[in-house]
């Protein structure tokens, strides 16, 4: 008889921890690690379960130093030998960042899932014990291993660098958009459906959070790009229009922040493709190619911020950083 795998579950809070405060009359993370299990029917009988409590915040509250320690927290688990894999529960809201964070930061082959729930426990239909009985089979698969940290709800395994969540309420919120999930939950077992890519691993301690997020549309100009270049913020991603174009007036922001050497990346705002510079007006790709603007490939602006984030805290230099964001893209 094989012996069972040790999976150390990390509760870090989010609607998976979550009931309706009778007097707030709306839902608060409230459930322990502990309390969250007991009502994960007969998942004793796949595996051998440790429970740890990180942290019990909403997914708003996560920060990029928070996050770092969760990594660090994660690595102390994987470095075990007793342990075989973790499974992170979190508040789907930064669901998607915090998985991104820990699959670019972690070089552990053991399966690293994170997942969550979009309902507490104090709805009808509490999806939460359901995700977690998924995510501990996916952590306990062969197929698992090696794959880098995986996003599991649903029934659906997706890789942490193409999940997203695109639904502010349905149960199979989070999706794969351009290539669909690693694979699905199957009778207890992870079934993939496509093969994975070589990962991007960015080996630091640190992370630079001052980076900004801004989002293009018509008629934005270059004052808020200017304000966070004037106020030290060290990096700027921009979810331009398309294939990476912006408006003209927003374009003369750009420039000021890369005459003073803050990095810029260029995504879309669009759901899927990536962004190229094939357009050559005013404010085009192209033009942000030419004062040497970053291109973030099919990355969404909150994944692109994260990866950023980390690459500041490993290194100033411009050609590295383009390099964890276009090498195998571009070039």
């Amino acid at each position: 008889m094989n012996k069972k795998k040790k999976i150390a579950i990390v509760f870090t809070g989010g609607t998976i921890s979550m009931t309706v405060d009778e007097k707030v009359g709306a839902a608060i993370p409230t459930l322990s690690g502990e309390q969250i299990m007991s009502m994960v029917t007969n998942i004793d009988k796949v595996a051998e379960i440790e429970i740890l409590n990180f942290d019990e915040i909403p997914g708003p509250h996560i920060t990029p130093e928070r996050m770092m320690e969760l990594k660090n927290y994660v690595n102390n688990l994987l470095a075990k030998d007793d342990i075989d894999g973790v499974v992170v529960t979190h508040g789907t809201d930064s669901l998607e960042e915090t998985a991104y964070f820990l699959d670019l930061t972690i070089t552990s082959t053991k399966p690293v899932i994170v997942t969550g729930a979009m309902r507490s426990s104090s709805e009808l239909g509490y999806d939460g014990p359901s995700n977690l009985s998924s995510a501990v089979c996916t952590a306990i698969s062969k197929e698992a291993v090696g794959k880098g940290v995986l996003v599991v709800l649903n029934n659906e395994a997706m890789l942490a660098s193409e999940a997203t969540k695109t639904n502010t309420l349905a149960l199979n919120t989070f999706k794969a958009l351009a290539t669909g999930p690693l694979g699905v939950i199957d009778c207890n077992e992870l079934v993939l459906s496509k093969n994975v890519g070589p990962r991007t691993i960015i080996d630091t301690d640190n992370v630079e959070s001052k980076v900004a997020l801004f989002k293009a549309a018509v008629g934005m100009d270059a004052e808020f790009i200017k304000l966070a270049t004037d106020n030290g913020y060290k990096g700027i991603i921009i979810e331009a229009m398309g294939r990476g174009n912006i408006p003209p007036h927003m374009f003369e922001g750009v420039k000021y922040a890369r005459e003073n050497n803050v990095p810029v990346v260029i995504v879309s705002r669009c759901h899927s493709g990536r962004v190229f510079d094939s357009y050559g007006y005013f404010g085009s790709g192209r033009d942000l190619r030419n004062i040497g603007c970053i291109f973030g490939g099919d990355l969404p602006g909150q994944k692109a911020r994260i990866k950023l984030m980390l690459a500041l805290g490993k290194t100033n230099d411009l050609n590295e950083i383009k390099d964890f964001f276009e090498k195998g893209i571009y070039y």
